[in-house]
């Protein structure tokens, strides 16, 4: 399958890096199999740092070849997708033993909704439900240099202002 990276640069060969801020799924080289995502990304980043030019960095992934691997899939909103996030976004210093970590984006729209729950305005499974009715698209983390051994490089479709 193809899966996509937007990004300010042309990525040919994914590096594990250490975020300057917190992430649904850790540290690690994000993906998704949503063009239309990645670009958006690659639009926001290039308005935040005045460039006029990003990329969608486009790769061939085959999730029924990663063998070995230690793999986390959440097909959908649950209450341990929940417990993982909020524990990658909340508790400083945690880390997890996954080599990938596949489930759905908490985007901003849900962030709404999360602090709503830890506000104690809404219950875990309200918050659940409602997250269940939004049309969240997914993302794959890459967590080990191991796993990043499953991506191939296709080509990079420059985007422009």
């Amino acid at each position: 399958m193809k899966i996509y990276h937007g990004s300010i640069n042309k990525v040919e060969t994914p590096e594990i890096r250490k975020p300057n801020r917190t992430l649904d799924y850790g540290s690690g080289f994000y993906t998704t199999t949503s063009y239309e995502q990645a670009e958006a990304w690659v639009r926001r980043k290039m308005s935040e740092t005045k460039t006029p030019k990003g990329f969608v960095n486009v790769y061939e992934f085959s999730p029924d070849e990663t063998g070995q691997l230690n793999t986390l899939a959440f097909e959908s909103p649950t209450a341990e997708w929940l417990d993982f996030v909020m524990k990658n976004r909340t508790q400083k210093g945690f880390t997890h033993h996954y080599d990938i970590v596949y489930g759905p984006v908490a985007n901003d729209r849900v962030y709404a909704a999360f602090a709503l729950y830890e506000g104690g305005v809404i219950s875990r499974e309200m918050l659940i439900n409602e997250l269940k009715a939004y049309k969240l698209v997914d993302q794959y983390l890459f967590h080990t240099p191991e796993s990043l051994q499953h991506l191939r490089f296709i080509k990079a479709k420059e985007i422009t202002q």
